[in-house]
């Protein structure tokens, strides 16, 4: 069972906020939740076993904007509201409104009876605290796809 959720046009992504997705093949089967034009989908522990396991795959161009200070920008899948940082995917354009692609994958284990948040966050591209990150980003062709793998 799999899930696609898109967002073709360009958006600004504020610093820790979501990818907003505006148009899906969604799950028929009630394990995976979202609002067309949200950014938060919502994993559930529909299973028999101890966990439902997901595999989600985000794929999209990403650039700082026009007018914007040059430097490395990235997305990370967030669950519950917490970067997977091991999912942060990192570019560093040489110009502003220079896009570059990036994919990010997580496996994700929601507990039996349980419900995950997931989302697709702009986030610093690097813990070093002496890097001011960029304030916004932009995201073009944003791709999310959710599976159901046990």
């Amino acid at each position: 069972m799999a899930a696609e959720y898109l967002a073709n046009a360009v958006q600004e992504v504020a610093l820790n906020g979501p990818v907003i997705f505006n148009a899906s093949i969604p799950c028929t089967r009630g394990c995976i939740y979202h609002e067309d034009e949200t950014g938060i989908f919502i994993l559930r522990g529909i299973t028999n076993q101890c966990y439902a396991t997901y595999q989600v795959t985000f794929n999209g161009n990403i650039a700082v904007p026009e007018g914007g200070t040059v430097g490395p920008i990235a997305v990370a899948i967030t669950v519950n509201g917490e970067p997977r940082l091991t999912s942060r995917a990192i570019y560093t354009p040489a110009a502003a409104d220079e896009y570059g692609n990036v994919t990010s994958t997580a496996i994700i284990k929601v507990p039996r009876g349980c419900c995950f948040s997931l989302s697709v966050d702009a986030v610093p591209a690097t813990t070093d605290p002496t890097v001011t990150p960029a304030p916004v980003i932009n995201v073009q062709n944003a791709n999310l796809v959710i599976s159901r793998i046990a």
